[in-house]
């Protein structure tokens, strides 16, 4: 993936109208309480937290409600939420992984279904698509006018990135660790850099391209997935174009 589509993806997001940007909140509350699940309420010793929280900040979720899930879930039992998974392929077979956090296995399996179903998609066991995609660990920064190229690619190779992209934003690949992650975000950050996303990502192997009549089915249902309040992420392979 493109760090320029990527970073067309997330203005979009980020763009969303009021009720969309109240839906992802609910999905970031959903990683924040997974964090705290797994790694316990303190963010210096749970990198996984300190990116949720990295995340809850990039789409601009108010401070107090970030406090005030962490705090609910590290006071709450929340071990009947587990984390599920479901791939398939949408329309023109773009391989599809659903990321989902429920307390009602039925339920988010019926909606996964549904959805795919509904727009000429099919749901396939597990593992049928995940192995089309590598994790990665993804940082943009912004270039502002503060950035400088070689400084920035300086700091990725003496940081052990994997690779660099210089595009609209500079986007820097590395392991999928929640520690080198938080690590690299630091070092870029400490040297005066604005980052504009990170996290650990499924980043495909290669794209499949549709006409436009079967990306509009498509993205309805992507849609259609991130309707529900369990699906955190919904992953895919579609191939991108500059300027979407």
């Amino acid at each position: 993936m493109s760090g320029h589509s990527k970073w067309n993806n997330i203005k979009g997001r980020k763009e969303k109208s009021d009720a969309e940007r109240s839906k992802m909140f609910t999905k970031i509350g959903r990683e924040i309480m997974v964090a705290v699940k797994e790694g316990g309420a303190n963010v210096e010793t749970n990198n996984k937290l300190k990116m949720a929280i990295s995340k809850a900040r990039q789409y601009n979720m108010p401070n107090d409600k970030i406090n005030g899930i962490i705090k609910k879930n590290s006071e709450t039992d929340n071990s009947n939420y587990v984390e599920q998974t479901y791939e398939g392929y949408g329309v023109g077979g773009v391989a599809v992984v659903v990321k989902c956090f429920t307390d009602n296995k039925n339920r988010t399996s019926s909606d996964v279904r549904y959805a795919f179903d509904k727009f000429g998609g099919s749901l396939g066991g597990s593992g049928c698509v995940s192995y089309m995609f590598d994790d990665k660990g993804v940082i943009v920064v912004e270039k502002n006018e503060k950035f400088d190229s070689d400084s920035a690619m300086e700091i990725a190779i003496t940081m052990d990135a994997i690779d660099c992209e210089d595009d609209e934003v500079f986007t820097i690949y590395c392991e999928p660790s929640a520690d080198k992650v938080t690590s690299m975000v630091s070092e870029f950050e400490n040297a005066g850099y604005t980052i504009l996303s990170s996290g650990v990502e499924a980043i495909p192997q290669n794209y499949t391209a549709l006409n436009d009549a079967q990306k509009e089915t498509f993205n309805k249902m992507i849609d259609k997935l991130n309707e529900s309040d369990d699906v955190i992420d919904v992953i895919h392979n579609l191939e991108e174009e500059d300027g979407e």
